[in-house]
């Protein structure tokens, strides 16, 4: 990968069959359309994906929509998409609730 200013990484692990995504440094419009293009290539090869955001310093409303958008894809189906849960008091909590997404995406608390 190529340096990025914002410190943005994505690495991408297959545990017990689910493709788990960690993203660090900042999620924006700059950078959703790469976290996009890896939930998308994974959901279509029939994966569970989990996306962990513990090491997540900022994310925008375009990041928002990214995991938004992720969730609608796999509802009414057997496909799981699923969120650990951001560090308790960090920014990426609060956007959360503010957004009121929390109580519509599938959370867990470890991938």
């Amino acid at each position: 990968m190529a340096f990025d200013p914002t410190g943005f990484s994505i690495s991408i692990s297959d545990r017990d069959g689910r493709a788990v995504v960690v993203i660090r440094g900042e999620l924006d419009l700059a950078t959703a359309p790469d976290l996009e293009a890896a939930i998308k290539s994974r959901l279509d090869d029939g994966q569970d994906v989990v996306v962990d955001l513990r090491e997540l310093e900022f994310m925008d409303s375009t990041g928002l929509r990214v995991l938004v958008a992720a969730h609608g894809r796999v509802e009414g189906t057997e496909q799981r998409f699923l969120i650990v849960r951001p560090l308790p008091g960090a920014s990426i909590e609060r956007i959360l609730a503010v957004a009121g997404v929390e109580r519509v995406l599938d959370l867990i608390d470890d991938a």
